[in-house]
C-alpha cells in the first residue's frame, strides 16, 4: 500500500476521532503524554538529562569547557544549541549533514534559553574580553514519537539544572552549578480541521495543517513563539493557543521539582 494511500486512511482515522471528541491515544485534547525526565544519564558530560515523552525518547549532554568571548558580548559566557536526528530515531532520518528540522528544532530550542535569560550569561564571565564559560547543549533524538520540540526543551532545561561549571579542571576556581534564573518552557500545539490539539503524536503532527510552538517562563511572559506549517491560524486561535500553553507550562514546570 503506497504512502499516499496509508495517509489519507490515518487522517480519515484520527478526523473521525475528533468529531466524536477523542485522539487516538484516549488523550483529551488538552492533555499531554506520559512524561519521564532522569538527570545525571552521562557520566563524563558536566550535566545531562533523559526525558520520555509518550514514544518520544531523547537523551541531552551539556558539555562546558573556557574559550574566547564574542567580540559584541565581551562580558557574557557562550551558549550553543545543536541537536541531532539520528537514523535510529525514525526511518525518515539519514545520517550525513544536519537536517532542516534539526536546525530548527535547536534553534527554537536555543532562543528559548537566551530570550528567557535562564542563564545568567554575565556570570559565565572569568576574564571580560578574554576568557569566558561556553556552554554547549547537545540533544540526541532516539526515538521520534512526534513533539520532539516540547521533550527537547523539557530535557535541555533539567540538564542544565543539574550541570556545573568544572572551575576546578581549568583552574579558575572552585566548581559552582550553572547560574540559573528562569524555567522556559515550550509547548507545542497542533490544527487538525479546526480542532487545536496539544502534544501532537507522530501520526497527528503528520497530517496537521499547522504547528505552533509557544515558550513561556515563570512569570507567564513570553520567550519564544514558532509556526510551522503552510495553513494560517486565526487570531482566535492564536490567543487561545499563547493561553492554554502558559497554563500548561506552569505544570510542566512541577517536573523539575522531582529532578
Amino acid at each position: 500500500m503506497s504512502n499516499e494511500i496509508m495517509s489519507e486512511l490515518r487522517k480519515d482515522y484520527i478526523y473521525n476521532l475528533m468529531i466524536k471528541g477523542e485522539r487516538e491515544d484516549g488523550r483529551k485534547f488538552d492533555e499531554y503524554r506520559e512524561i519521564t525526565i532522569d538527570t545525571n544519564v552521562i557520566e563524563k558530560a558536566e550535566g545531562s538529562a533523559r526525558v520520555k515523552l509518550g514514544d518520544t525518547h531523547l537523551v541531552v549532554g551539556v558539555k562546558i569547557q573556557t574559550g574566547t568571548p564574542f567580540p559584541d558580548t565581551p562580558d557574557q559566557g557562550v551558549i550553543i544549541t545543536n541537536l541531532e536526528l539520528i537514523p535510529l530515531a525514525s526511518p525518515v532520518f539519514e545520517s550525513g549533514p544536519p537536517r532542516e528540522d534539526a536546525i530548527e528544532l535547536a534553534r527554537v530550542v536555543d532562543r528559548g534559553i537566551r530570550e528567557s535569560e535562564s542563564i545568567d550569561l554575565s556570570k559565565l564571565c572569568i576574564t571580560p574580553g578574554e576568557k569566558v564559560w561556553m556552554v554547549f547543549i547537545d540533544v540526541h533524538v532516539l526515538d521520534d514519537g512526534g513533539n520532539i520540540m516540547d521533550a527537547a526543551s523539557l530535557g535541555a532545561i533539567a540538564a542544565l539544572m543539574t550541570a556545573k561549571l568544572p572551575a576546578q579542571r581549568f583552574g579558575v576556581g572552585e566548581d559552582t552549578p550553572v547560574p540559573m534564573r528562569d524555567v522556559p518552557v515550550a509547548v507545542t500545539a497542533v490544527e487538525i480541521g479546526g480542532t487545536i490539539m496539544l502534544d501532537p503524536s507522530l501520526n497527528e503532527q503528520s497530517i496537521a495543517g499547522t504547528k505552533l510552538t509557544v515558550i513561556s517562563n515563570q512569570d507567564g511572559g513570553l520567550s519564544g513563539m514558532q509556526k510551522s506549517g503552510v495553513l494560517p491560524l486565526t487570531t482566535e486561535q492564536i490567543n487561545y493557543i499563547v493561553d492554554i500553553s502558559i497554563e500548561k507550562a506552569k505544570e510542566l514546570r512541577e517536573k523539575f521539582l522531582e529532578i
